[in-house]
């Protein structure tokens, strides 16, 4: 096979350059990227195109929000900062319009406080530029992977919860919880391996993309939040810490 090297930039910060081997694996995702800089663009169109994916490029949130009410992709790349409508407003826009599109958010921020708005925001991971195209790639892998196993089932059952997976809704028992993109995802999580206790590296990694470090108390926040809505009702406790060790849900 022919491989290609491909130039990648992102405004001040210095080029990358990436080797990569034409596949054609990937079983035409579409992929619909906004990203305001043209010379990134541009990379990434023919970096994903050589992949074997289905590539649309716009370059403000206003096109994309355009291109995606005309055929929604099967994921979305958006950059945060870009002119008339920014990535977050975009996210929040397709969040509101009760798309599961699967969302990565390229940035050159970050702090962490960036990256929990952009999470908050509905996207599924997000990536600090300059970045390695091979992690861009294995990212973009994960998501298609996680989506399509999501589009398998329709429901999750768990100690006294049911999730309905597509609506992005939840229930302890007959009450409904009303919870943020992150607080269902959390759950999700913790349903999916209901009496295996999960670590805070593995959940930083599974609901985050990254690890924020020892000192972070953005996890502890989001339980305490989660924990609220499962026990507002008077309900026993299901999502319990493991001290030294993370966190579980199963019966008390």
């Amino acid at each position: 096979m022919t491989k290609v090297r491909i130039r990648l930039e992102s405004g001040d910060h210095p080029s990358l350059w990436a080797t990569i081997t034409p596949m054609t694996s990937n079983g035409n995702a579409s992929i619909l990227i906004a990203e305001d800089d043209r010379a990134a663009r541009e990379a990434l169109v023919r970096a994903l195109t050589l992949e074997g994916f289905d590539v649309d490029a716009v370059n403000d949130g206003a096109e994309a929000l355009a291109s995606i009410k005309a055929a929604a992709p099967d994921l979305l790349i958006l950059d945060v900062m870009m002119p008339e409508v920014d990535g977050i407003a975009v996210c929040r826009r397709v969040r509101a319009d009760g798309l599961s599109i699967p969302v990565l958010i390229l940035t050159a921020r970050t702090e962490t406080s960036d990256r929990v708005v952009g999470l908050d925001a509905g996207a599924d991971d997000y990536l600090a530029k300059p970045y390695a195209l091979e992690e861009l790639l294995a990212r973009i892998r994960a998501l298609l992977r996680r989506a399509s196993t999501q589009d398998e089932e329709d429901s999750l059952v768990g100690p006294g919860l049911q999730l309905d997976l597509d609506g992005r809704r939840a229930w302890r028992d007959e009450r409904e919880l009303g919870l943020t993109k992150t607080e269902f995802d959390l759950l999700e999580l913790f349903v999916r391996n209901a009496g295996i206790v999960l670590s805070r590296d593995t959940i930083h990694e599974r609901i985050w993309g990254y690890d924020f470090g020892p000192e972070s108390k953005n996890l502890a926040v989001y339980i305490g939040y989660l924990r609220r809505k499962l026990e507002e009702g008077g309900e026993t406790r299901v999502l319990h810490t493991v001290r030294g060790v993370g966190y579980v849900v199963r019966d008390a």
